[in-house]
């Protein structure tokens, strides 16, 4: 049985607004990481001295950070599903715990570009550490922007306000989990 809660308006393909919103957001997004990558996998094609580039990366910190973020996926389905079932404090709690992922994956990120500065390999060094670079500091502003979102919902549900937005940010999250699942293989282990 649904939620009344999370009854809201709907389009004529009775979908709720929110959610149609929400797709076309994040079909814009796919347009926007899916052309950087696609470019990527051009550019690396025609260099194969990036095998060589790509040996310098942190493998042990991307895949860690690959396992926060799948498990940052999971507390928010389960912040939704406690959402939908009327549990607005435990949907609330599970999106601080989230966000509690999120930051763990934003210092791990930092360890590695201190770490990679810190060995000469900065956005300039080459066309690949650009790409590298590049790709996962929009991917971490992607990951800054959902933490926000999270963070406002997070508050919002706890007071017992607007808990369809739960799955609204949670999409949004499941976005950003899975661009790094593409990008982590390309950058980390294309040696």
């Amino acid at each position: 049985m649904s939620n009344p809660a999370l009854t809201q308006p709907r389009t004529s393909t009775d979908v709720p607004h929110g959610r149609m919103a929400m797709w076309w957001f994040l079909g814009s997004e796919v347009v926007i990481f899916g052309g950087l990558i696609v470019t990527y996998i051009m550019f690396r094609q025609a260099h194969p001295e990036w095998a060589e580039y790509a040996a310098h990366t942190m493998r042990w910190a991307g895949a860690t950070n690959t396992m926060v973020l799948l498990t940052s996926s999971f507390t928010v389905v389960l912040a939704h599903q406690a959402a939908h079932e009327g549990n607005h404090k435990k949907a609330a709690n599970l999106l601080f715990v989230t966000l509690l992922f999120a930051f763990a994956f934003l210092g791990l990120k930092s360890y590695e570009y201190s770490h990679e500065i810190a060995a000469g390999f900065t956005p300039v060094t080459n066309v690949f550490w650009s790409f590298y670079f590049f790709m996962t500091a929009l991917h971490g502003l992607h990951v800054i922007a959902g933490m926000v979102a999270i963070f406002i919902v997070a508050l919002a549900v706890r007071r017992g306000e607007n808990p369809q937005r739960v799955e609204y940010v949670g999409m949004y999250w499941h976005l950003v989990d899975i661009v790094w699942i593409f990008l982590f293989p390309l950058l980390y282990l294309a040696s």
